[in-house]
């Protein structure tokens, strides 16, 4: 007997109909003899619509307020939920965040998590019920209830399977797990059968949507060992493992432990609409880097790749950063705001950018992979822009045209089209 959280985002709920479909998951893991909770999101598209009364109601309202309307959505999805099952002969009861609870910040809107309470639960689990937990809020120390923010309901699921001990946290979504490259681009990309939290965590930050992040680095602190899986699969089909012997469908995102064949690259992604901005002639001394990001920090601008050359003289430097295409005309009012703590000669820009980036914990151990990767690059005439690498990972900026092909030709160079590899 295994203890599991499943958790359900908005398409896998969007309706009784799909409720139905997702709660014939959870009973195939209870008829299995497993202890199960449910965590789930509000009905796809209710949380915007909720939004959309409040900010109709008041451009200026009360964040407080704001959490209690949109967490209803979550609220009606664990109620029919539990309705579902019961109705199939499950015992369950749905469970509001205040009322398990899961205790978080006093910061509305986007709260943190701070500490849940497993008692009702597990007394719950172990009685032979199935909690149904609502995903992406909790309760401030002063009583109101919060919410989490983007990616909250990932990241409930993940903190209820950490505090209840479960083996395994499940999250069911519209994608059937964690591909070697986008499928879309690159008919051959595979699906893979184990991820490690790093390369889980690097690839949802450099553009893969399977999973949020936040989830992602709570999975890794807390050691929960994530499956990512299709609610669209037949519930009642045979259990079968990426490699096609009996076993758990999807993606288990795991301890690097737990892999035993670490490929050198696991994955390649790409995340357009990436702005360049570079200032040039930048008076050289020091606290001017910490003036320019200071600036874009303070309007909660992101700033991604970071390259800074300094000329022979050592007195001035240029530096060049990337932002989202979204954040380009806020970046340079904030840039041209710090000009009396920045002294430099002018901004020349560009929008439209793509970012490639290869993965994969295999890369630690095996020098030259940055190398080759630009010479792939090279090999199919595609100029790089910026470069910036990390333990398990190099990305480079490119000209959006070649943004495909060189995540096709990353792809093969790296044997990634290979059933084997």
């Amino acid at each position: 007997m295994a203890r599991i959280v499943l958790k359900f985002g908005g398409t896998s709920v969007a309706n009784v109909e799909r409720i139905r479909h997702a709660a014939r998951h959870v009973k195939r893991e209870v008829d299995a003899g497993n202890q199960v909770s449910v965590v789930v999101s509000a009905m796809s598209g209710k949380t915007n619509e909720l939004v959309g009364w409040v900010n109709e109601s008041s451009p200026l309202h009360d964040a407080r307020e704001y959490d209690a309307v949109v967490a209803s959505g979550e609220q009606v999805t664990a109620g029919l939920m539990a309705i579902v099952l019961s109705e199939m002969g499950i015992p369950s009861r749905s469970f509001s965040g205040w009322q398990v609870p899961i205790k978080t910040d006093d910061a509305h809107g986007a709260a943190r998590i701070t500490d849940i309470d497993p008692t009702e639960l597990n007394k719950r689990m172990e009685d032979g019920w199935v909690p149904v937990i609502t995903g992406f809020q909790g309760i401030a120390p002063s009583g109101r209830i919060t919410t989490l923010g983007r990616g909250g309901s990932d990241t409930s699921a993940v903190a209820v399977a950490a505090a209840v001990k479960a083996d395994r946290c499940d999250i069911y979504t519209d994608v059937d797990g964690v591909y070697t490259t986008d499928p879309r681009i690159t008919p051959k990309a595979r699906r893979l059968s184990k991820i490690s939290f790093e390369e889980m965590l690097e690839m949802a930050s450099l553009g893969a949507k399977v999973l949020m992040i936040r989830s992602v680095e709570l999975a890794m602190a807390q050691k929960v060992r994530l499956l990512v899986r299709s609610t669209f699969d037949d519930p009642d089909a045979p259990q079968v493992a990426p490699d096609g012997t009996p076993g758990v469908p999807g993606t288990l995102v795991c301890d690097e432990d737990e892999i035993m064949e670490k490929q050198i690259v696991s994955g390649v992604t790409l995340a357009r609409g990436e702005a360049k901005i570079t200032l040039r002639d930048v008076k050289d001394k020091p606290g001017v880097a910490a003036a320019v990001f200071g600036a874009l920090a303070d309007e909660s601008i992101v700033v991604d790749m970071i390259v800074q050359n300094v000329s022979d003289d050592g007195s001035l430097t240029d530096i060049t950063f990337t932002v989202p295409d979204s954040e380009y005309d806020k970046a340079v009012r904030a840039i041209e705001g710090a000009r009396a703590n920045v002294e430099f000669g002018k901004i020349s820009s560009s929008k439209g950018g793509a970012k490639i980036s290869v993965v994969g914990v295999g890369m630690r151990s095996h020098a030259g992979v940055a190398a080759s990767m630009f010479k792939a690059l090279a090999d199919k005439g595609i100029n790089i822009q910026l470069i910036t690498t990390s333990e398990i990972k190099t990305s480079v900026l490119i000209d959006d045209e070649y943004a495909e092909l060189a995540v096709r030709a990353l792809h093969t160079y790296y044997g990634l089209d290979k059933e084997d590899a």
